[in-house]
């Protein structure tokens, strides 16, 4: 039984609030919390115990996969060796990722060796996510290496997410790929202050028509901070967009240019309840980088979007109507 602290976590890493559909093995601070197979997809512990092997049946299709991992202990360091065999033909989609919080003086770590044996014309889709919280001054450590090894024809497409809280990270990704293969690694890695990361891509190509990229974003909060400030300020002295946003949520263009001022500090004084509540969210670019965002009034018949690029800003807009 997983305490709430793991939970969370595991709504972090997972986007699991509940038991998933299809094969599953959950770890939590070391041990097997929890583990479901299916017909085709089978979870066998190690006999040394150092991590678990996943054999995915010939011709599997459409079938998930979830093995996260959530540590809530102080001083625990593991490393954990998963091994994936993929059967020919198949196709399915995986998802794991480790989740720390510490709150203690000690440092935690979790070291993840992830293997991929992928059979000809078989496809896996690889979702991986690290998150870090907690209030002590125990350091949270992540160093996650990715193995892949495709047979001819095979494809494998990795999205690796580090979101926040992550103190020290190296994320290794290897490979070796046969003739007609194809292997995309895309990631996403969030520092903060005196926060580490480092990645290494080293894949072997072994034949003909094979590609392998790698989509590599570091983005710090800094950036993010300063590139919305000019968003904001930006929209704040378009006209056009100040008018826009003043008709569509009937508020006064003062108190929009009010709205519309960068706020460092999360905290907010007691809300006006007669006043206009405008939710945000960021867009960003095919790097990460913050261009524009969308605003949504409290009631949420309006939506406004706006992009920037450089000195260049645009507006964009509707109302929204019920349909009857």
């Amino acid at each position: 039984m997983m305490d709430q602290i793991q939970k969370r976590l595991l709504a972090e890493v997972a986007d699991l609030h509940d038991v998933p559909e299809g094969a599953y093995n959950i770890r939590a601070n070391g041990e097997t919390a929890v583990r479901n197979t299916t017909a085709n997809i089978d979870i066998i512990t190690k006999e040394d115990g150092t991590g678990i092997d996943i054999k995915v049946k010939p011709g599997t299709k459409k079938e998930s996969i979830h093995i996260p991992v959530v540590l809530s202990k102080s001083g625990l360091k593991e490393v954990v060796y998963n091994d994936f065999y993929i059967g020919e033909d198949s196709d399915v989609f995986i998802v794991a990722g480790c989740g720390i919080d510490n709150c203690g003086n000690q440092d935690s770590e979790h070291d993840g060796v992830h293997r991929f044996f992928v059979g000809k014309n078989a496809k896996v889709k690889y979702v991986e996510k690290h998150y870090g919280e907690g209030k002590g001054k125990g350091k949270r450590i992540l160093n996650p290496i990715t193995e892949v090894y495709l047979k001819k024809g095979a494809s494998l497409e990795m999205e690796s997410l580090q979101i926040k809280g992550v103190d020290s990270t190296i994320r290794t990704t290897k490979g070796e790929l046969e003739s007609d293969t194809n292997f995309v690694v895309t990631e996403k890695i969030m520092t903060h202050g005196l926060q580490k990361a480092k990645t290494v891509f080293d894949v072997e190509l072994n034949g003909e028509n094979v590609k392998a990229l790698n989509n590599k974003y570091v983005l710090d909060d800094e950036v993010i901070e300063a590139t919305t400030k000019h968003i904001i300020e930006g929209l704040a002295k378009d006209d056009k967009a100040v008018k826009a946003l003043a008709a569509l949520t009937e508020t006064p263009e003062e108190q929009i240019k009010q709205v519309l001022v960068y706020q460092e500090s999360e905290e907010t004084e007691e809300d006006d309840e007669e006043a206009t509540v405008l939710t945000m969210n960021i867009y960003t670019n095919t790097k990460a980088i913050p261009i524009g965002f969308a605003l949504t009034d409290d009631k949420g018949n309006v939506d406004l979007h706006y992009y920037a690029s450089d000195n260049y800003f645009e507006l964009e807009y509707y109302q929204k109507t019920d349909h009857k």
